[in-house]
């Protein structure tokens, strides 16, 4: 990768201020530290930085049901008592309970990796990140594994529009189920998870025999690991298979979901990896010059999720870091007493992948890619309009005389009917293509 590539960075102040609920592994308040290293070690400078667009109810049924997204925007911790059946029905509960701004949470998230998937569809980045996104458990219907609108899905439905064949990497230690299963039946959209499978864990699914169906058969891939993997054999088996599943697929577009729950030490977690461990996967993905939507996902340490997400921004924008976590972050006690970026983590589960156990997989992987049409192609239709127009927000420049030509444009036809002056119609006008 080369420091010439523009980077986006999406980031909203309200986003860590929500709150799961007492004792919930969730803790949203990660965002906020996130942001801060970020601004300490003065990475945005290296980024367009923005507050990104809230995503709607129409937004989100894009890939969710209606019943569903108009639920999760009336139910709230005062009236949740009236919506018993439907707390069921969506599986909202202990979980993904409901909490203070439910709606509103699920809104700045997903309208971040939409407005970030829309600028690499305009080409207005190389790459864009939104680490509050990435909740890659919600389904169609309902609630799942702390997420309740699936940002992921409705981001590369988006992408689609421009790219024909968008792969979905996800090295969080949890399987991407949601996303999986979106597009379960579809060539367009590869997904490769590496995650850990098996003894009851959280999902439950992501077995190596996941392949996919009827168009989509072998275009889903997983890579079940077992406890306590460690940067080196994460790292063995993760290169050699991204760039084969990238040589064979083709892919046009790249979305990688990076929870740091696969950290050693992670509250939630069973494996070993290192900030820098973790970070050489974003790394090596970007070093192929792809456009790539960067999410966050799962993590519940949070000063370590803090750490990953600041270290791996520092790898997207090309600049080199002090391991010294700097003195003027406002989060600094987070971090004592070593106030180091990438400490050395030892974790505490023996490593079960022996090194036959991961040859194995290396080996099912290479013979699952050999299955699959190499680059399938489609038949790209017209592009329906752009859910964001980035145009809208450049404002002309009053010193430059407009021609005859676009004078004329803005003539009214005779027979148009409007009320309301002409800020609101804009406005008015602004909304209805969002």
């Amino acid at each position: 990768m080369t420091s010439s590539r523009r980077v986006s960075y999406f980031y909203d102040p309200d986003v860590g201020n929500f709150h799961y609920g007492s004792g919930h592994p969730m803790k949203p308040h990660r965002l906020s530290l996130t942001h801060d290293l970020v601004i300490n070690y003065e990475l945005f400078k290296k980024m367009e930085v923005y507050r990104p667009y809230h995503a709607s109810v129409h937004d989100m049924c894009r890939f969710h049901s209606e019943d569903y997204i108009k639920f999760l925007q009336r139910v709230t911790a005062k009236n949740v008592h009236e919506f018993a059946g439907s707390l069921s029905k969506f599986s909202v509960g202990e979980d993904c309970p409901v909490f203070p701004g439910i709606f509103e949470f699920c809104s700045i998230y997903t309208g971040a990796s939409l407005e970030g998937a829309v600028k690499l569809n305009q080409k207005a980045c190389d790459i864009a990140i939104n680490w509050a996104g990435g909740l890659h458990h919600a389904k169609k219907f309902e609630a799942s594994g702390f997420c309740y609108v699936n940002d992921i899905v409705i981001a590369i439905l988006e992408l689609l529009k421009y790219h024909p064949r968008v792969l979905y990497i996800d090295i969080d230690i949890h399987h991407g189920d949601g996303v999986q299963e979106a597009f379960y039946l579809t060539d367009r959209v590869m997904t490769l998870s590496f995650h850990k499978y098996g003894n009851m864990f959280f999902p439950g699914t992501g077995d190596m025999y996941e392949a996919g169906a009827d168009d989509g058969k072998f275009y889903s891939l997983n890579v079940p690991l077992k406890d306590g993997i460690d940067d080196q054999g994460y790292i063995q088996l993760f290169k050699p298979t991204v760039e084969a599943v990238i040589d064979r697929y083709r892919p046009t577009c790249i979305v990688l979901q990076c929870g740091a729950d696969s950290l050693a030490l992670d509250r939630l977690g069973c494996f070993n990896l290192n900030i820098k461990g973790h970070g050489e996967c974003v790394r090596f993905v970007s070093s192929f010059n792809i456009p790539m939507l960067v999410l966050g996902g799962g993590g519940y340490t949070i000063r370590n999720v803090a750490r990953c997400w600041t270290y791996e921004t520092s790898i997207l924008v090309d600049e080199t870091v002090s391991e010294k976590i700097p003195s003027s972050a406002g989060y600094l006690e987070y971090f004592g007493p070593d106030y180091s970026l990438c400490p050395e983590m030892s974790g505490s589960f023996p490593n079960a992948n022996t090194r036959q156990y991961l040859d194995n997989i290396k080996q099912t992987i290479m013979d699952h890619l050999k299955c699959m049409t190499a680059a399938p192609s489609i038949q790209m239709q017209e592009v329906p309009p752009d859910l964001l127009s980035l145009e809208l927000n450049t404002e002309p420049n009053p010193d430059t005389r407009i021609s005859q030509e676009e004078e004329d444009s803005r003539i009214d036809a005779a027979n148009e009917f409007y009320s309301g002056d002409a800020d609101n119609d804009k406005d008015t006008e602004y909304l209805e293509v969002l």
